[in-house]
């Protein structure tokens, strides 16, 4: 079922969340762009949550607050979001959102932005990442949601090659419609960029993911690391290939895991 196309329209509500957390800088910056097509609700966690995929709280009791930051507000784009922190997880903040600040109601919301994400989420990371997870709870509701991403973990990233791009895409995916259940991954480069490819995942593994370290006390413990194994590194079709080249790749993904060819 294709959801009705959405045009530019500022009356447009938005909900915004990400896995690093209310302050880091991906998401600062997300608002401020996205403050331009609609009013913004903001659901984010109240610290890092990276690595979180669709993990939902289930032995724990979540608390959803209002921001509580003096200097907020103090910028004419801060006026038009509305911000909410949790102690859950990506997935939480948009269950909450909906079930909580919506009523119950997911077509009250026009557009679930994720991000933008310290990291890439290319390649299998995407089954990993909370900024995906959100999304995939956005396409459960059918919802149009985007997760945006960059190849940079550093707190004090550059975006601003990206961000160039980021209004006239999400104007773009809106305009074209999802169908039920998709949601599109977005991940760019550092530096300056080429342009926009479409793109599907590409194909590898992590591999050496556990380096052993020694604490103060003398005791081995394990600290996630890793090297990522293109398998297909000549193929000019995927997000890989595309980052690689210096393009910001827009990969469609699907909350349906069924593997149709096997039928």
């Amino acid at each position: 079922q294709q959801q009705p196309k959405i045009f530019y329209t500022f009356h447009m509500e938005i909900l915004i969340t990400n896995d690093d957390g209310w302050g880091a800088k991906g998401i600062l910056t997300l608002v401020r762009i996205l403050t331009q097509l609609g009013h913004v609700t903001v659901v984010a966690p109240d610290g890092p949550r990276s690595g979180m995929s669709n993990a939902i709280s289930v032995q724990q009791p979540m608390y959803l607050r209002p921001l509580n930051d003096p200097n907020w507000g103090n910028e004419e784009w801060q006026k038009n979001a509305t911000v909410y922190t949790t102690n859950g997880t990506p997935s939480d903040c948009v269950k909450l959102a909906l079930d909580v600040l919506f009523e119950g109601d997911p077509t009250r919301v026009n557009l679930l932005a994720s991000g933008i994400n310290h990291g890439s989420n290319a390649a299998i990371n995407v089954i990993y990442s909370g900024t995906m997870g959100a999304c995939f709870v956005g396409a459960e509701h059918a919802i149009p949601s985007i997760g945006y991403s960059i190849d940079d973990h550093n707190p004090d990233a550059d975006f601003r090659h990206f961000e160039s791009y980021i209004l006239e895409l999400t104007r773009h995916l809106l305009e074209e419609g999802m169908p039920y259940g998709v949601c599109y991954n977005v991940n760019a480069p550092i530096g300056e960029l080429q342009g926009v490819r479409w793109t599907r995942q590409c194909r590898g593994f992590w591999q050496k993911e556990m380096e052993e370290r020694v604490d103060e006390k003398g005791d081995k413990y394990y600290w996630l690391t890793g090297e990522f194994i293109n398998m297909e590194p000549e193929v000019e079709d995927t997000d890989i290939w595309a980052m690689n080249n210096h393009y910001v790749s827009v990969h469609p993904c699907t909350i349906d895991q069924t593997a149709y060819a096997e039928i």
